[in-house]
């Protein structure tokens, strides 16, 4: 399944993209694509009918983050071979977490809004688990039982705040719109193999970051297994695997975000998000 929520801001609703990639509504079956509602077995329970019998939605709707009242998004720094190279670096010997709060996840589509004072806005296309169950000390075997599925994460960062204003990365990851996530939730029974997924980021037309989840150093469920060995992981919550090589800080001539960018973004099987880049408010 492809999961979606729709809507204003707030006020979104739940639906789903048919195979035929129209929007469908699913706000019969389920309140909210939220807590034990991300999994596919739990909404294929309560459908009484073939899923094209669901209402169709008319119009272009917007598409509101692809999992709502999300409890915590774990993020994973320095996790791709390519990402550790540009910058000279030898792979972490366990992986890097750190978090973002939930108040800077947004829609795919939704405008990244420079914070005040900005220097340094950058991207990360970045591959999202997410959780399915209750997730605590579990292995790596046991991991792919606890993803209910993947979806699109862009990880946004000011890195002056995240690197030149001391004290930890999250300041520099939280920032109001620097977690656009979705277009979809796609379930986890429609991703066959997360370690081998085209990813790119295009800025203005201009491609600057292009790889595969084959190059992460710590894999998908590595990370689930890892993580839940120091916190407890619940229905909804986001894992951002971490990204490839190409971000703007490390470019041999260093490129930050501006008003009027346009950053498009694309995970394979996983939709293709968009979002302009809008001056502070």
């Amino acid at each position: 399944m492809k999961l979606v929520r729709y809507g204003d801001k707030g006020q979104e609703k739940p639906g789903l993209i048919d195979t035929d990639d129209r929007l469908r509504d699913l706000s019969s079956v389920v309140t909210d694509i939220a807590g034990n509602f991300v999994n596919a077995s739990e909404i294929s329970s309560r459908l009484s009918g073939d899923i094209n019998d669901l209402p169709l939605v008319e119009g272009n709707p917007r598409l509101g983050p692809c999992v709502g009242d999300i409890g915590k998004m774990v993020a994973v720094g320095l996790n791709y071979r390519d990402h550790a190279s540009e910058q000279n670096l030898e792979i972490p010997s366990e992986p890097v977490l750190f978090m973002k709060a939930t108040s800077c996840i947004c829609g795919a589509y939704d405008d990244i809004v420079l914070p005040r004072n900005s220097e340094k806005t950058d991207w990360e296309v970045e591959l999202g688990i997410v959780i399915g169950k209750d997730t605590s000390y579990v292995s790596e075997d046991e991991a792919p039982d606890h993803i209910a599925g993947y979806c699109i994460v862009n990880d946004v960062s000011e890195r002056a705040f995240q690197i030149e204003r001391k004290g930890q990365w999250v300041k520099g990851k939280s920032c109001d719109t620097f977690g656009p996530t979705g277009p979809w939730l796609v379930t986890s029974d429609e991703v066959s193999d997360p370690q081998a997924l085209d990813m790119w980021l295009d800025v203005n037309g201009t491609r600057y970051q292009k790889s595969n989840t084959g190059q992460m150093a710590y894999g998908v469920y590595h990370l689930v297994s890892y993580i839940s060995q120091f916190m407890s992981l619940q229905p909804g919550d986001i894992i951002a695997t971490g990204t490839p090589g190409g971000v703007g800080i490390f470019l041999p001539e260093p490129k930050f975000l501006q008003p009027g960018d346009v950053v498009e973004l694309s995970i394979e099987g996983l939709g293709v998000a968009r979002q302009n880049v809008v001056a502070p408010v």
